[in-house]
């Protein structure tokens, strides 16, 4: 990409030399969309489910729900919807998760683009690899879409001339309905990268204090007027890399092998181009925009409960952490390339991919498991499920049980309309879900003990100390509804 080139110019004249290889790309991008029969990824089931509850809501088929005409938090519910409406909800996942991925893919590579001026076809492996990393994998598919568009807009800002920039802000409400974090993150970066352009960079230090400075302000303002949760681990562990670390520990492996990566490739390339007039200037922007995210991940808190809300917005310092990845990759983007970084970025996403098919995997036949289950009971029944992951997984398993009782059961544990953060809503009473948010976390934590209102209803359960076998049995009013559950030590 060539300095005086505009950023649609340069987007263009890509397009024209790299297309196919760019679509070969896209194709081996989506391979792990399709290499189990279902998409494993936390969320995503209840995601799914509860696109097939509006469903049966618009059509009048069930009653004591209703849909939330929301503004924020939904387009990947919008994705499933309209897709689902379509060709069914089954391709319609596929759809929407593949589409995700390659904006939040093609988001990045951009991004980086933007910071280096040049394609970064070694870091590819790499980017693929942040692109199925945590947040993904938890299926928080709405932020996850609202970064991927951010670093989109943020990339089309940074290199764009005059009314090309007006394309970040047209991106922006798409932002928003995806998720507010992700136009916050976009708004922030798009004014710092505008202010670091206009001031010479002897003075960049003064931004980053301010930025910090902004964010401490804003730490103080939260503990003081909201209900707030400070992050458990130490913050240093949260630097972008983590977001490989996902069923075990054995991807901390992958996560080190990263670390050392870049730390050997940046001294490296310091090393070889010690000579060169200001090598570093590509460097700039990127380090600090990562310095500045670092110390949003130090002081913001890892929870907060929104007035107006029943569920908190919870996770927030792992979730940032994405933002983190896209960074180091615009940090390896202002290396001047050479033959092993390709070969190590290859073999650090071939092990993280490796161990990703295996865990999935697992969690597939889990599910294929809870399907078999629920269809020994007859049509339409209340179904619970406490299902935990493996120990020192980070990802949870729960919404397994969401998917397996499309079109034939109820969840009854359904978590989404008791946070009045999602499309569906339940009323007192209905006979479909837990209309309280406080008991689905009771049932997911295997605490809720039965009404005589519940009944019948039946619970899913881990029957022996793997965690990998699971059975069903009638519950029973004043029984705990997991009292049979048999947990991997967590």
């Amino acid at each position: 990409m060539h300095s005086d080139e505009s950023a649609l110019a340069a987007a263009s004249h890509f397009l024209r030399e790299h297309g196919v290889k760019s679509l070969v790309v896209s194709v081996l991008i989506l391979i792990p969309c399709f290499w189990h029969r279902q998409i494993e990824a936390a969320d995503l089931g209840s995601h799914l489910y509860n696109a097939w509850l509006v469903q049966l809501i618009e059509r009048g088929q069930i009653h004591g729900l209703w849909i939330d005409h929301r503004w924020n938090n939904v387009l990947f519910d919008y994705l499933l919807s309209g897709f689902g409406s379509l060709f069914g909800l089954r391709a319609a996942e596929r759809i929407a998760v593949s589409l995700s991925v390659l904006i939040f893919f093609w988001g990045i590579f951009a991004l980086v683009c933007a910071a280096a001026r040049r394609a970064p076809w070694y870091l590819l492996p790499c980017i693929a690899a942040f692109a199925y990393g945590w947040t993904l994998e938890m299926g928080f598919f709405n932020y996850y879409l609202a970064l991927g568009l951010s670093f989109l807009g943020l990339a089309i800002f940074w290199r764009g001339k005059g009314w090309e920039r007006l394309i970040a802000v047209a991106i922006a409400p798409l932002v928003v309905l995806a998720h507010p974090l992700g136009f916050f993150w976009l708004a922030g970066a798009c004014l710092y990268v505008g202010l670091a352009e206009r001031i010479r960079p002897r003075y960049h230090l003064f931004l980053v204090l301010g930025a910090s400075a902004t964010i401490a302000g804003l730490h103080q303002y939260l503990w003081h007027h909201y209900v707030v949760e400070a992050h458990a681990d130490s913050f240093y562990w949260f630097n972008g890399a983590d977001q490989l670390v996902l069923f075990g520990q054995r991807y901390r492996i992958v996560e080190r092998a990263l670390l050392i990566f870049i730390l050997a490739a940046i001294g490296l390339d310091a090393f070889r181009r010690r000579r060169e007039r200001r090598f570093w200037a590509d460097y700039f922007i990127p380090l600090q925009l990562y310095a500045i995210v670092g110390v949003g991940v130090a002081l913001l808190p890892r929870g907060i409960h929104v007035p107006g809300h029943i569920g908190a917005i919870a996770l927030l310092t792992e979730r940032l952490t994405s933002v983190s990845a896209a960074l180091l990759c615009c940090i390896l983007g202002a290396l001047r390339p050479t033959k092993w970084h390709l070969a190590a970025s290859l073999a650090i996403a071939a092990a993280f991919f490796s161990f990703l098919y295996r865990d999935t995997g697992a969690i597939n036949r889990m599910e294929e498991q809870v399907v078999t289950l629920v269809h020994t009971l007859p049509p339409n029944q209340r179904v619970m499920g406490t299902i935990l992951p493996a120990a020192g997984s980070r990802v949870s398993v729960q919404h397994i049980l969401d998917r397996a009782c499309i079109g034939y059961c109820f969840s009854y544990g359904n978590y989404e309309p008791g946070t009045a953060m999602f499309r569906v809503r339940a009323m007192p009473g209905n006979p479909y879900v837990l209309g309280d948010y406080e008991l689905a976390v009771d049932m997911e934590d295997g605490d809720y003990t039965v009404q005589p209102e519940d009944l019948p209803v039946y619970q899913v359960y881990q029957c022996t100390e793997t965690g990998a076998d699971l059975c069903i049995h009638s519950l029973e009013a004043g029984e705990e509804n997991d009292v049979l559950g048999i947990h991997p030590d967590q």
